[in-house]
């Protein structure tokens, strides 16, 4: 638990091949099976406070029990804060998320993480859920990671249940079909 931003839910790979990530993932760690969202563009985008042409991800979600593992790679050379991770000669564990189930949890945390000095390096939107996120950088940052998000994805009725049912899905898998395409709504 993060006593800044409540428990933990994700943590955040970035790499420049989700697919080897993904296979790492699941026949070295045993988490899965990932779903995948080959192309996700990004809403309401702000890059270090400003708008900005957004990033286009591969996206995969699998679990481990309760812990969702998350894996990016950007398709497009947007600026965000996973090619600046990826520039700095880096891939692996780039964040780690928190979600709220509530707006108000999420605004009183975003107000806090500001006032106690994180800098926000990245925030938008997922219009047709209403839903927020935001990526934090801690003030003493130095280049380290994982840089802290949080999102009110859980108040969304349609992801909660899609997380719950990633969930089970994981509880289920026998280690075969480790990569699926995304046909969860």
């Amino acid at each position: 638990m993060s006593r800044y931003a409540g428990p933990l839910r994700q943590i955040g790979i970035v790499t420049r091949d989700a697919n080897a990530a993904m296979k790492y993932w699941a026949e070295v760690m045993g988490v899965g099976p990932f779903f995948v969202r080959p192309e996700l563009e990004f809403e309401e985008y702000r890059y270090y406070g400003r708008p900005s042409r957004a990033p286009i991800i591969k996206c995969a979600l699998g679990h481990s029990a309760g812990l969702q593992v998350e894996i990016i790679q950007q398709l497009n050379d947007a600026p965000s804060a996973y090619l600046d991770f990826l520039n700095s000669g880096r891939e692996g564990l780039q964040h780690m998320s928190s979600w709220f189930d509530d707006g108000a949890d999420f605004d009183r945390t975003y107000d806090d993480l500001k006032a106690r000095g994180f800098e926000i390096a990245l925030e938008g939107r997922m219009t047709a859920f209403d839903l927020r996120y935001a990526y934090f950088v801690p003030k003493t940052h130095s280049g380290q990671t994982p840089l802290l998000e949080i999102s009110d994805s859980l108040k969304v009725k349609e992801v909660r249940a899609m997380f719950d049912e990633l969930e089970r899905l994981n509880k289920e898998w026998d280690g075969s079909n480790p990569i699926r395409e995304f046909a969860l709504s």
